[in-house]
């Protein structure tokens, strides 16, 4: 076995791992960079392999630092399948061909404005490749081998984190890598928890939270405060959110918060026509999370749906204090740029993140203080109040992590701590080379090595 590090090794995004086994060549995740500049300039740079070379592609989960770059490597020559679960196909359905149409309409905002040092800003890829490239998908169940060819299988199992997500054993010349994907929590009130792994041959865990544990607090008692003090003051609450999994989550809490009348009767407009589609998913996939399909219609009707772009800037004229959940997450683009642009500069109002923070992000700069923030060309001041509910984290904390991976019953040869800043990645390394007794290192970007 052959594995090179092509993303999430030394970051938090970019998930893309080549192995080489068996005489195949397969890619676990495809995501794009996103934060710095630096890692989003990876994005453009070729891959060491060529695309019409790699001979099928297997996916942990939707989100797009794990599928994101899938439309560009189908239009660069990929021809194979593109193996994951079936609420990972269902969910790129929704979130690819939104990721195309939003490259598309940045590059021709930016064209139109002229503030882009490109002349002209190019897209990077289309709404057309990513259609395109959900034609070779390949969706399936958990538990059951699914084969990759030349002797290769692959096993899913149930990651948590959101719909679908999922551990991935690759079985080869006698020998299992397990990728840990994105873990979940478990006590997620929506999600079910990781399955537990008995045992692998080599493990990459991931780190985003590696050097954290999670706040304790409840989470709906803390959103009740920060919904009643900003209506109270004559704000507005703008909640960021991801599209697949947070949004579920937040209204969630909503709901509950409505039925219990413990929040004021006020607007609540959920303005993302993706995380409209991925609430319906979770109807469409009931027995794989904790909701019952009431509890999804209840949860679902907590919020006014706005999928035209005329309904969404309505929201905006209005002045009546009101709740708006948003994509995208990290405030990297979509329509919460606009809600942010109004409603960011009124010290009245609030800007609820959900979850963590890539590092070069809107989210993360107007998290740790920043007083002005970058948005379609200008500066737009930051003068509400800005907080982050770190407890809605969709990624299991430190000690959750460790907890799972308490769960094998004899330690990897060789265990790799990817998808993590430096710092988490190294604190986790640590806690696995001090309680658990494993070999453990950090891997970097495009390091390659000989599973022997």
């Amino acid at each position: 076995m052959h594995l090179t590090f092509l993303g999430a090794a030394g970051s938090v995004t970019g998930s893309k791992y080549l192995l080489e086994t068996g005489g195949r060549r397969i890619m676990v995740d495809c995501g794009l960079f996103q934060g710095f500049k630096e890692l989003r300039q990876r994005n453009w740079e070729p891959l060491p392999v060529s695309p019409r070379n790699i001979d099928v592609v297997v996916l942990t989960h939707a989100h797009l630092d794990h599928t994101g770059y899938l439309p560009l490597l189908v239009r660069n020559g990929f021809a194979g399948k593109i193996v994951c679960t079936s609420g990972t196909r269902d969910l790129c359905k929704i979130l690819l061909p939104d990721s195309g149409r939003l490259q598309e309409q940045d590059a021709d905002f930016a064209n139109r404005h002229g503030f882009s040092s490109h002349k002209p800003a190019l897209p990077l890829y289309t709404e057309a490749d990513a259609l395109k490239a959900l034609t070779q998908f390949d969706g399936g169940g958990y538990n059951a081998p699914r084969d990759l060819g030349g002797g290769v299988s692959a096993t899913f199992r149930n990651a948590g984190h959101i719909l679908g997500a999922a551990t991935v054993a690759i079985a080869a010349e006698g020998r299992t890598i397990l990728f840990s994907g994105d873990l979940g929590r478990p006590n997620d009130p929506v999600l079910l928890p990781p399955d537990p792994v008995a045992e692998a041959d080599y493990l990459l865990v991931e780190s985003t939270y590696g050097d954290r544990k999670h706040d304790t607090s409840d989470p709906q008692t803390v959103l009740a405060d920060i919904i009643n003090r900003t209506v109270k003051r004559g704000g507005t609450i703008v909640i960021p959110a991801f599209a697949v999994g947070r949004v579920q989550t937040v209204l969630f809490y909503l709901h509950r918060l409505k039925v219990a009348n413990a929040i004021p009767d006020v607007p609540i407009f959920l303005d993302s026509p993706m995380a409209i589609d991925a609430t319906e998913m979770l109807i469409a996939h009931c027995g794989e999370h904790r909701l019952t399909a009431e509890q999804c219609q209840a949860m679902h009707g907590v919020a006014r749906e706005t999928r035209s772009v005329d309904e969404s800037k309505a929201i905006d004229r209005s002045r009546v204090p009101a709740i708006i959940v948003s994509s995208s997450g990290m405030a990297t683009g979509g329509r919460v740029l606009h809600h942010l642009a109004v409603f960011a500069p009124d010290p009245n109002s609030t800007v609820l993140f959900t979850g963590y923070q890539a590092g070069g992000t809107r989210g993360a700069l107007m998290v740790a203080g920043a007083k002005q923030i970058k948005m379609h060309g200008g500066m737009v001041p930051v003068r509400a109040e800005v907080l982050n509910l770190g407890m809605l984290s969709a990624h299991a904390d430190a000690g959750e992590i460790i907890a799972w991976l308490k769960n094998f019953k004899r330690p990897p040869r060789q265990t790799f701590v990817i998808h993590g800043e430096a710092s988490g990645s190294d604190a986790l390394r640590q806690r696995i080379g001090d309680e658990l007794k494993w070999q453990a290192r950090v891997p970097s970007y495009r390091e390659e090595v000989e599973l022997n």
